[in-house]
């Protein structure tokens, strides 16, 4: 008897595109049945594991842990395919034990995410929040000649910690501003527009310091209080990566003792962060809610990425972008 079963995909959050014709979604409808969550509130561990327990594969989300405890009485899943680069949300081990593909969408969300790393660090320079916000706040009086003094950008240093395609992506939009760059990784990198540094050399130089490094264990809290101490006191602080990376506790020392001038980050521990979090309390902290890779073009493109690992699983095929292969 031939098993005309049709393959079913939770969706955990709804995709750019939607359903509409000629969207990523609506090519996967053609070939599976999709069980999409709504709204924009993630499921929780419990309905998660309800929800991809006969699943033929799951598109993640940041929010969702694929972990042991969750893949437990998974009867048909065969793929994970996470809508975004970082994967340090899924257990890849767990997933790898149990014969599941994890696929990402690395490259596409490389420009956005270093176009936001720009805004950030411009921002911050020069004080854009905090300016909008006087005058939002019928705070902007007459024109002071020391009022909303902020950072000349061109010819300083830039310090680059993970030189791989977002760190070459922000440091080449470094050459407009005429800036020294300098970069930290664990190897030479070929044709990247900066200098190769030890780390500590990096941070006593550098005017701004940008990460873009992966969180794995050996990299969370990479930034302490030990790293922000060896930055100048005119530097300015970027994370554009995973907020674990951060030890905020840290990082709100520094800012609220001047060990470090600024930080503009777009990502945290938790998110989104609580009201009264201490890091919205700081004047010298630039933050954005991860919005690292949202522009439609990037997110469509990440969407489209995600949907031919899918098909390419279901299909019988090694999916692209292979995580464990």
């Amino acid at each position: 008897m031939v098993n005309t079963r049709m393959p079913r995909i939770f969706v955990a959050r709804m995709l750019p595109g939607e359903l509409s014709p000629g969207s990523p979604l609506s090519r996967l409808a053609e070939v599976a049945e999709l069980d999409i969550w709504p709204g924009h509130v993630p499921p929780t561990p419990l309905e998660l594991k309800a929800s991809i327990k006969t699943a033929d594969g799951v598109i993640t989300t940041i929010a969702e842990q694929i972990n042991d405890e969750v893949l437990d009485g998974t009867t048909h899943l065969k793929i994970v395919s996470q809508l975004g680069v970082g994967f340090d949300n899924i257990d890849v081990r767990a997933c790898s034990a149990r014969g599941i593909f994890v696929t990402n969408t690395p490259d596409v969300v490389t420009d956005a995410t270093a176009d936001l790393t720009w805004s950030l660090l411009l921002s911050t320079a020069r004080k854009l929040f905090e300016a909008n916000s006087a005058i939002r706040e019928s705070k902007w009086g007459a024109w002071h000649p020391s009022w909303m003094l902020g950072s000349s950008v061109a010819d300083k240093t830039l310090g680059i910690i993970g030189p791989g395609k977002i760190g070459s992506a922000v440091a080449e939009r470094a050459a407009g501003f005429r800036m020294n760059v300098l970069y930290h990784g664990t190897s030479e990198k070929k044709n990247f527009p900066g200098k190769r540094s030890n780390l500590d050399s990096l941070l006593e130089q550098s005017d701004f310091v940008s990460m873009h490094i992966p969180l794995v264990e050996n990299t969370q809290y990479y930034c302490d209080s030990e790293f922000f101490s060896k930055m100048k006191k005119s530097a300015i602080f970027i994370n554009t990566g995973r907020g674990g990376l951060v030890n905020q506790t840290d990082l709100i020392s520094a800012l609220k003792n001047q060990t470090i001038a600024g930080a503009g980050i777009d990502v945290m521990v938790p998110e989104p962060l609580p009201e009264n979090h201490a890091l919205l309390e700081l004047e010298n902290c630039t933050i954005t809610p991860h919005i690292g890779s949202a522009t439609l073009e990037t997110r469509l493109a990440m969407s489209s990425l995600v949907v031919d690992s899918i098909i390419a699983t279901i299909e019988g095929h090694a999916p692209p972008n292979l995580v464990n292969p």
